[in-house]
């Protein structure tokens, strides 16, 4: 092939795609999906905005308008600032005591500095650490009960039949209605003078563990009851022990299925925690959503918004690291890619 044959023929290549300088020499960029994958997304979201901002200047409530997306994005800054001046107040309640408990030790070399927390409020980025923390105590807690008891569950048919009734009638059962005997129990169990955790976070985790469990026990005991016949005949051929045929076989095979139930427990884990924050007023986003909805400020609205928001996000990413782990765990990448 001449020099001018193979200038003419990647003229001709840089011609077919009008995306193809973006990726370079050599690769080959498919507009159809550089659409479909990032202009359609784009699209989506500025036809919503303009929808909401459309929508919210017909809407008149009692403590004002309706908050379109400038008022909620200028209310993000806002709760930003407001972390940031409750840290730097921190920080210099810190200073404080530490100059006194110098110049304390200075006159008085025996005495033994004492520091106290400081006791400013929550803010809202503070909530959302709560929140998350919450939400994967939970979460982590039901999947240590839930993947084992699941597992004996689907190799072992006695063993269903036993404990089938009682997940059918306590799956129905929302988590919310658990809450009330949750924090008397852990009121009644939970006594001591100096506890390492509080009794608010207690009772938000267990709820969300209780949400996690039946999806979680479900999912994985049918993966690993619908195991193939021939790798079941492969463990009996190897003479396989137990430990080795769950390590070997069974966890391999039912890791689609088990990861199907961990991320159906996770989303629900996360909008049950928020319902659970506002209805026991425990610290977190739920919390913050019912304070602002009880202060009905000229900015509650616009803040209510904001943590609705940051809810959705936290969701998905929840669920796309979660998807993440899938994939990275599974043999069977083409079953971990929705």
């Amino acid at each position: 092939m001449t020099d001018a044959s193979v200038v003419s023929q990647s003229v001709n290549e840089s011609k077919s795609s009008p995306l193809s300088f973006l990726a370079g020499p050599g690769i080959t960029v498919n507009p159809g999906k550089v659409f479909s994958t990032v202009l359609m997304p784009i699209i989506g979201i500025v036809v919503f905005l303009l929808i909401w901002s459309g929508a919210a200047r017909n809407i008149d409530t009692s403590l004002g308008k309706f908050p379109g997306p400038v008022a909620v994005w200028e209310q993000f800054g806002s709760l930003y600032q407001e972390h940031v001046t409750e840290r730097e107040k921190a920080e210099a309640f810190y200073q404080r005591q530490e100059k006194r408990n110098a110049a304390r030790v200075a006159k008085d070399p025996d005495y033994v500095p004492k520091i106290r927390a400081y006791t400013g409020k929550e803010t809202f980025l503070d909530q959302i650490v709560t929140s998350l923390v919450t939400v994967m105590s939970g979460f982590l807690l039901a999947a240590l009960v839930a993947i084992p008891l699941g597992i004996a569950i689907g190799l072992n048919k006695t063993l269903n039949a036993a404990v089938n009734p009682i997940i059918q009638i306590f799956k129905p059962v929302s988590p919310l209605a658990w809450l009330p005997l949750v924090t008397m129990v852990v009121s009644a169990l939970y006594i001591s003078p100096d506890p390492l955790v509080a009794k608010s976070f207690l009772n938000s985790m267990i709820t969300v563990m209780l949400c996690c469990l039946w999806p979680m026990v479900i999912n994985t005991s049918v993966g690993v009851s619908s195991l193939d016949r021939d790798l079941i005949n492969v463990s009996r051929v190897l003479r396989l022990p137990a430990l080795k045929h769950v390590q070997k076989i069974v966890l391999p095979a039912s890791v689609p299925m088990i990861f199907t139930g961990m991320r159906l427990s996770l989303g629900v884990a996360w909008m049950v925690l928020i319902a659970a924050e506002m209805l026991a007023q425990n610290p977190g986003l739920g919390k913050f959503v019912w304070d602002e909805f009880q202060n009905g400020s000229s900015n509650s609205l616009a803040r209510i918004m904001v943590a609705v928001i940051v809810i959705g996000v936290i969701g998905f990413g929840l669920d796309r690291a979660m998807l993440a782990i899938q994939r990275f765990a599974s043999w069977d990448k083409s079953k971990a890619t929705h």
